[in-house]
């Protein structure tokens, strides 16, 4: 691979300072960790934003989280055309292989994927319209919940499309088979939750209210 290049060196000193400080005190373990394999009790879905850190708002330690991130945490519904899905794969694997007890999507403000779909759907992205935009064509995924929104003043409608962003995901969810049977079986729990980056809060989806509340 002609075109690859060595780390940046401020890559190399963190990981040298991360191998000498925490994985040293640590080292029993990580080495736990590498023998006996994962068993993570839940899946979160997030964000790939720079600024979502999931582990940090829970302060999870290694091992507990099966974390999948894509832009505005979306998951497609169930599509077996042996083509390549990603998100799919790996919600396959936390429930069919991993036996997680739980789903977490994770939305949170600001996100910029959402924001595109917003453009996209009022005609101010005509570049994500493209057969070939890879971002326009996943935030297909959210045109529903877009349309659910979109008579909403129009500074509501940002926040309200990045929670729609996370009850399209799961919705979709439900449209696996094996998610499905697992939640039916109480063997597996959905949750919905959508975090404000600025401020710190977290809020998650309580179906008896119909909505959104802090935690």
């Amino acid at each position: 691979m002609e075109h690859t290049r060595p780390l940046p060196t401020y890559l190399i000193q963190r990981f040298h300072g991360w191998r000498a400080t925490t994985y040293q005190d640590n080292r029993a373990w990580y080495r736990r960790l590498a023998e006996s394999g994962q068993h993570p009790r839940a899946m979160v879905i997030s964000c790939c934003d720079s600024r979502v850190h999931v582990t940090s708002i829970f302060g999870a330690d290694e091992g507990e989280f099966f974390i999948h991130r894509n832009v505005a945490n979306l998951v497609p519904p169930y599509n077996p055309d042996g083509e390549y899905h990603g998100t799919s794969a790996a919600v396959e694997y936390a429930v069919t292989s991993l036996g997680v007890a739980h789903i977490v999507v994770l939305g949170h403000s600001n996100c910029g994927g959402v924001k595109g779909c917003h453009d996209m759907c009022t005609g101010h992205a005509p570049q994500l319209e493209e057969k070939t935009s890879f971002v326009g064509r996943w935030m297909d995924i959210l045109r529903p919940g877009y349309e659910k929104v979109s008579g909403l003043p129009e500074d509501e409608i940002l926040p309200a499309l990045e929670k729609q962003a996370v009850l399209t995901s799961l919705e979709n969810l439900m449209s696996f088979p094996f998610v499905a049977a697992a939640v039916e079986g109480e063997r597996l729990t959905l949750h919905g939750l959508w975090t404000d980056t600025g401020e710190g809060g977290l809020e998650h989806y309580d179906p008896s209210r119909g909505g959104f509340v802090a935690v």
